[in-house]
């Protein structure tokens, strides 16, 4: 016998085998067949595997929406794993901003109030787009991978060994039925012997596919560590961005002491920090028209005990009860109070009164 002799027996053979399993499954849907049913141990491992492999890869989905909210760099990002490239390097939406913001400040003059405050902000928010970077690493690797593995790697093998399991039910069922139909005796002893050997490959299968069934305990274990893994980074995320934002705050609450004017024309020489009990932008010299003065009259304004005009320079929205919202221009008068922190005054309004920040106001004389 030669090899094509081999190939064609083999071919038919295998023909033979879809058409008897094609007829068993049609009979069976329409009625006119018995089926061997699975016992119910080997029912509710597959049902689980099934219900497993659905709600990982809705999980799986949603995470990666989650981590990456672009659809295109979704895509992109899927493209060149395919084709096992490294995907471009871009600056992520914080990132962005920040550069941004970093941009518009240094262009409007990083001495200015509003200039240090946007260089501020974009520092912080490229600090956050850094841990947007390492949560959504640390993420893939540690919660994605494993689903996408389980996914492309065990339910695939799970799925195989079910399929091939299917196709072992059905010649035993078809042996079955050529054996009730059997009449002569040769011919039921060869269906016997055939319902013996289709029987016992269909026990093999199954017992092949029910230990790997009972793997998905297994990946529910490793799946639940992967979790909490996932969980760690976000809560690291969360802390870091948290952290940043706090520092922020409390830079934005004091703004530089020494500042140029947005038309880079002046200068205005260093005084001491708010933090170190001397006003920065306010006192009594105005320069280029923007209220920009000297610190030299501000011992004038810790030690005059009456109350004094200042102008606001900038919006302030109190933080709680105990202090005077502000609006940039409008006069009010103001006060300072033994044992009161040296970064603020008191500040009056017709009848409503609080305490203000110093480096809002310009003294008038």
């Amino acid at each position: 016998m030669n090899i094509m002799d081999f190939n064609v027996k083999k071919l038919a053979a295998d023909a033979g085998t879809f058409l008897s399993r094609a007829v068993q499954f049609t009979e069976e849907k329409l009625g006119q067949a018995e089926k061997t049913e699975l016992d119910a141990h080997l029912e509710n491992l597959l049902s689980k595997a099934e219900c497993t492999k659905i709600w990982t890869e809705k999980i799986m989905k949603q995470t990666e929406v989650l981590l990456q909210p672009n659809p295109n760099a979704r895509i992109e990002e899927f493209v060149y794993e395919k084709l096992d490239r490294k995907a471009p390097s871009r600056l992520n939406n914080p990132e962005l901003l920040g550069q941004y913001m970093i941009d518009a400040g240094t262009e409007f003059g990083p001495g200015t109030a509003y200039g240090n405050a946007l260089i501020k902000c974009g520092e912080t928010q490229k600090r956050i787009g850094t841990a947007d970077r390492e949560l959504i690493q640390t993420s893939a690797l540690n919660f994605l991978t494993p689903l996408r593995n389980f996914i492309e790697g065990d339910y695939k093998t799970i799925a195989k060994e079910r399929k091939l399991l299917q196709n072992k039910r059905l010649d035993l069922d078809a042996a079955k039925t050529r054996l009730k139909k059997a009449k002569a005796a040769e011919t039921r002893a060869s269906s016997e012997q055939e319902l013996r050997i289709t029987q016992s490959e269909f026990d093999r299968q199954a017992e092949i596919t029910r230990l790997l069934l009972e793997g998905i305990s297994s990946t529910h274990a490793h799946h639940l560590r992967c979790l909490n893994d996932f969980v760690e980074a976000q809560m690291t995320y969360y802390a870091q961005c948290y952290q940043y934002m706090l520092d922020l705050q409390k830079q934005l609450g004091s703004f530089p002491s020494n500042y140029h004017c947005n038309n880079n024309q002046t200068s205005v020489a260093p005084v001491p920090s708010a933090s170190s009990n001397a006003i920065g932008s306010s006192a009594l010299t105005s320069t280029s028209g923007l209220g920009l003065t000297s610190s030299s009259n501000l011992p004038d304004l810790k030690e005059c005990v009456g109350s004094r005009k200042a102008r606001v320079l900038y919006d302030y929205d109190a933080a709680n009860s105990t202090e005077l919202s502000l609006l940039a221009d409008e006069v009010i008068s103001v006060y300072s109070v033994a044992g009161m922190d040296s970064d603020w005054l008191m500040g009056e309004r017709g009848n409503q009164k609080g305490r203000v920040p110093i480096t809002y106001l310009e003294l008038l004389n």
